[in-house]
């Protein structure tokens, strides 16, 4: 009797041993039904031997079935997740016609447009708003990237980035942030209007989208590209006083040329020749001959489509040529003076910041350069170069700027 009792302390000890190996410890406590091993009449201690065995197989059994019952709800809970992100991600953007054009109704962050998300088809419901109440707007018109129905197409350095970024202020215009260069540059031609497409801004469809690219005003094959694209797109072209727009050229390419530690000439040796006359072969001088470039755009355009403003009066006195703008695009006049400050370091207008008021929005410090000292008897020569295609400019735009 005490060998046989030693042989299923053994047992016990080699099985026990065994669980810990092979059976893995729930990580709460897991209720077993506890069973009353006694041994029927006519059955000896060896079969009571086998008892344990019976109850760790009891054990093991429960301990399984728990944990597959636990994958599969893992399993359904996924799914239901996975069918749910294809219905508010997937299935909208599938039905799109093109496919990355389309933005999501509402926008978390309007300081942020990056972050959107979309909005549950129940939020669209008459549940949340009912049928005599107007809905917001972000449940009637779908935001997406739109190609512009506004281009600044020039001139350079006359402030076609003021105009823009000062345009940004109403409500109905959305803006590139960058020069997107996709009729004068064929690179970027190249690559269709898809691409183009996808360089604006998210937008809704009464809003216009405009974008400036200087380069456009003076690349030949621009207007018949642009027309292609949209025949009755509106155009906005930024002059001022050419001499004024050359030193402000000469100004820029200085600026460039010392920063990358290159020679440069002084300026009355940029325009002028060797003997006094003016160097038209300089491109800053090419360009201010307005008459020329804007010739080629009525060849395309008719005039009533391009809308001149003068960029001297923009600097001076902004909304007066915004109105003329807005008037132009033909939206209410909604921007106002108080939106604007003349900051005394930079020597223009900046858009004041509604959140500070000592604060403003100016342009980078790469606008507003001070001008180099120009000798009098060379400001004299360029004006009077300019003269006879100045009068020239006048007579097609049907306005006199007195430069």
């Amino acid at each position: 009797m005490k060998y046989t009792q030693r042989k299923m302390k053994d047992a016990d000890k080699r099985l026990s041993d065994h669980h810990r190996k092979h059976i893995p410890i729930p990580a709460t406590p897991i209720p077993i039904m506890l069973i009353d091993f006694k041994l029927p009449a006519g059955k000896n201690a060896t079969s009571a031997a086998k008892t344990p065995a019976s109850t760790a197989a009891v054990y093991s059994s429960t301990v399984s079935h728990i944990g597959l019952f636990s994958h599969t709800i893992t399993v359904v809970i996924s799914i239901v997740l996975l069918m749910i992100l294809l219905l508010y991600f997937a299935i909208p953007l599938i039905s799109a016609p093109e496919s990355g054009d389309y933005a999501p109704r509402n926008i978390t962050a309007p300081m942020y447009p990056w972050l959107i998300t979309w909005t549950p088809p129940l939020l669209y419901s008459d549940l949340f708003f009912p049928l005599n109440t107007e809905k917001p707007r972000w449940t009637r018109d779908r935001l997406m990237r739109r190609l512009p129905s506004c281009l600044i197409i020039g001139v350079r350095k006359s402030g076609t980035r003021a105009l823009i970024e000062f345009l940004s202020l109403h409500s109905r215009i959305t803006k590139a942030s960058d020069e997107v260069h996709f009729f004068d540059e064929e690179q970027n031609y190249q690559k269709g209007r898809e691409w183009y497409r996808r360089q604006m801004p998210f937008s809704y469809e009464d809003q216009i989208t405009v974008e400036k690219s200087p380069a456009y005003f003076i690349t030949r094959y621009v207007p018949q590209r642009v027309k292609s694209m949209n025949a009755s797109i509106a155009l906005i072209l930024v002059v001022k006083n050419p001499v004024t727009r050359v030193i402000s050229d000469y100004t820029q390419t200085l600026s460039n040329r010392i920063k990358k530690g290159k020679n440069y000439l002084s300026f009355e040796d940029s325009v002028l020749r060797e003997d006094g006359s003016v160097d038209v072969s300089y491109k800053p001088i090419r360009v201010s001959l307005y008459y020329k470039h804007l010739t080629a755009w009525l060849r395309v355009f008719p005039r009533e489509q391009i809308l001149i403003v003068d960029g001297d009066t923009l600097i001076a006195n902004p909304i007066e040529e915004l109105r003329r703008v807005e008037a132009f695009l033909r939206l209410p006049a909604e921007i106002r003076a108080e939106q604007f400050h003349y900051n005394t370091t930079k020597g223009f207008y900046c858009i004041r910041d509604t959140v500070n008021p000592y604060a403003d929005k100016c342009l980078s410090h790469t606008k507003g350069r001070k001008h180099p000292e120009v000798a009098p008897e060379v400001v004299d020569k360029l004006t009077h170069f300019f003269r006879p295609y100045n009068d020239m400019f006048y007579q097609m735009v049907g306005r006199n700027f007195s430069w």
